[in-house]
């Protein structure tokens, strides 16, 4: 008798559906994307999209120029990223991490993809805050873990850094020992210490100064970049009401004065 495939996972067809409407839905996101990656990223630059997602951010970073590696550890998107995206975006199907491991564990919510993590602490102490009420992480998924550092031994240097990985940022840039010019992360209300974790990892790889994306804005927080003293107290005030974001960091030439 030939062995029935098994059931498709409704939920996760669900959650990608949901991914593909917030972040396709308004196609002329897209270009305003690719203007925003310009002011950091020439053609033929290299940029790393670490938690790629549906690729919105890959594909925004091709169109400003960039030859783009894309990190993407979760099913379905895996999959998503391997039908669709352009040839020439180089997709690694792990996550980022400290260390290289042949196994970790995803915490998985499938119908809210977006805020799957690898952080152990992560769907307790997202779960018990304002905005994730509806939000059940059901699935366990185990994934690769790669580093930054030896995606850069085999693809180069990167301009530029996108981190969104839901808490695990100081996680994945534990795994990078050298500075890069651009580094982005993203921020939680939940879990400011997290981004102060990241913030403390970036500025022990060199000197950086700051700035602040809110929540899908596409325009800085401050007209002028500062120092990470200035985005530490700004995460000190942070709450939930504020919403998320992404925390952009930029490397000072040495011998420039701030």
């Amino acid at each position: 008798m030939t062995a029935m495939a098994p059931p498709p996972d409704l939920r996760a067809a669900l959650g990608l559906g949901r991914s593909l409407a917030i972040y396709y839905g308004r196609p002329w996101r897209q270009a305003r994307l690719r203007d925003f990656y310009r002011q950091f990223v020439r053609a033929g630059d290299l940029a790393f999209d670490v938690g790629a997602h549906v690729g919105s951010r890959s594909r925004a970073m091709r169109a400003a120029g960039a030859r783009v590696v894309a990190f993407e550890p979760q099913a379905p998107f895996t999959g998503f990223l391997r039908r669709t995206l352009p040839r020439d975006i180089t997709l690694i199907e792990a996550a980022a991490g400290p260390a290289p491991a042949a196994r970790a564990e995803l915490a998985v919510s499938r119908l809210h993809p977006t805020v799957s993590s690898l952080r152990a602490d992560f769907p307790d102490r997202a779960g018990a805050s304002e905005g994730f009420e509806q939000v059940r992480w059901d699935k366990r998924q185990p994934v690769a873990v790669t580093t930054l550092d030896a995606a850069i031994a085999a693809h180069g240097c990167p301009r530029l850094i996108k981190i969104d990985v839901e808490g695990f940022e100081a996680e994945v840039l534990a795994g990078l020992s050298q500075p890069v010019p651009v580094i982005a992360f993203e921020y939680l209300p939940a879990m400011a210490d997290a981004a102060l974790a990241a913030l403390d990892r970036i500025e022990a790889l060199g000197a950086y100064e700051f700035n602040l994306v809110r929540g899908e804005r596409l325009a800085f927080h401050w007209p002028e970049w500062r120092g990470g003293a200035a985005v530490r107290d700004w995460l000190d005030g942070l709450t939930a009401a504020d919403g998320s974001g992404d925390i952009y960091a930029q490397r000072i030439a040495p011998g420039v004065a701030t």
